[in-house]
């Protein structure tokens, strides 16, 4: 395991049924569980990421895309839409030498 955690303990079964036993079990069951669902501490001094998309879309809090050569991750009050574009007029304009 890449996080340093402590494996844990499962009871060697008895010859017989015992309560104790099997209430170990579970305890370690419910440990092991815990321990592959939490996604424990990172530190990376060599990564390479390939392959990122170039925007938010469908992305969850957490994950990375790059915009503009840029790595960045999801905001609620940022978006980085898939093929954001826009046009607009406002007025015409008069240009005149003298």
């Amino acid at each position: 395991m890449s996080r340093r955690l402590s494996r844990p303990y499962f009871p060697i079964p008895p010859d017989q049924y015992q309560r104790t036993y099997f209430a170990e079990v579970i305890r370690a069951f419910s440990v092991f569980l815990e321990q592959i669902q939490n996604p424990g501490d990172v530190r990376a001094t060599d990564i390479t990421i390939t392959d990122l998309q170039t925007d938010d879309s469908g992305l969850e809090p957490g994950a990375l895309f790059q915009h503009d050569g840029y790595v960045r991750v999801p905001l609620t009050h940022s978006a980085f839409l898939r093929g954001s574009q826009g046009t607009g007029t406002v007025g015409t304009v008069t240009v005149s030498t003298t």
